[in-house]
């Protein structure tokens, strides 16, 4: 028997974990006892929820996240090679991997002969995508901008331009409380007839989808907080 990991799927916010996880994911996470995480209070409190209840101090728990040094990580994949056994990754919200440190963790699965097993769930990023209107057979995943402010209008200005062009859709996402001043720059710097999607609260019960042209936001701009959101842009 060789060791499987599993890339668990987490909800996207504070909610139970079967109301958008799978049957066959919420049957499945009982059974593992060995978790690779993002942060081991806010994973305690998603296993215990999905299962686990009354059974945390029976699992190991190791974390990954963006302070994890790679050795680390390789002494993991050594400890799957010496004693084979199913083990997961879950990240804090949506799927394992995906702008997430533990992709390393699979990477250096693949480079063992570790079987790699994704898992059905919510992915912020296909659901705001889907849900935007705009172009999904051509998209990037543009992830976080520079916090500088002239470095974050100018990336701006250079993805509105690859959209124009290339009729491609750009994904970006934001730590929480940069959420607003973000959305300033994206209404400052871009064209009147861009549009924009702000994707905030997917899947939770205050969700907030909307689809405009940056001619129309500018006319009334929302207070999107510190929800978890998803910008899409399309010029």
């Amino acid at each position: 028997m060789n060791s499987r990991l599993f890339l668990v799927p987490t909800p996207l916010g504070d909610m139970e974990p079967s109301m958008v996880l799978p049957s066959s994911v919420m049957s499945l996470i009982p059974q593992i006892r060995l978790f690779f995480v993002e942060e081991i209070r806010t994973a305690r409190r998603f296993l215990s929820a999905a299962g686990l209840k009354g059974h945390i101090d029976e699992l190991s728990l190791y974390e990954i996240n963006e302070h994890t040094q790679r050795e680390a990580v390789e002494g993991y994949i050594k400890m799957l090679k010496t004693a084979p056994v199913d083990a997961a990754l879950i990240s804090e919200a949506g799927l394992p991997a995906v702008a997430d440190p533990g992709a390393l963790l699979v990477e250096l699965a693949h480079n063992n002969d570790i079987e790699v097993i994704p898992l059905v769930g919510p992915s912020s990023l296909m659901l705001a995508l889907m849900s935007s209107g705009m172009n999904g057979q051509c998209f990037a995943f543009t992830g976080y901008l520079p916090v500088k402010k002239e470095e974050r209008r100018g990336r701006i200005v250079q993805l509105e331009k690859i959209s124009q062009q290339q009729h491609q859709t750009q994904i970006i996402i934001e730590t929480p409380y940069r959420n607003d001043s973000l959305f300033q720059d994206l209404l400052s710097v871009c064209r009147p007839s861009t549009r924009i999607c702000i994707a905030a609260d997917i899947t939770l019960p205050t969700p907030f989808i909307k689809t405009k042209s940056v001619e129309q936001w500018r006319k009334s701009i929302p207070e999107i907080g510190k929800r978890p959101c998803v910008f899409v842009l399309q010029g």
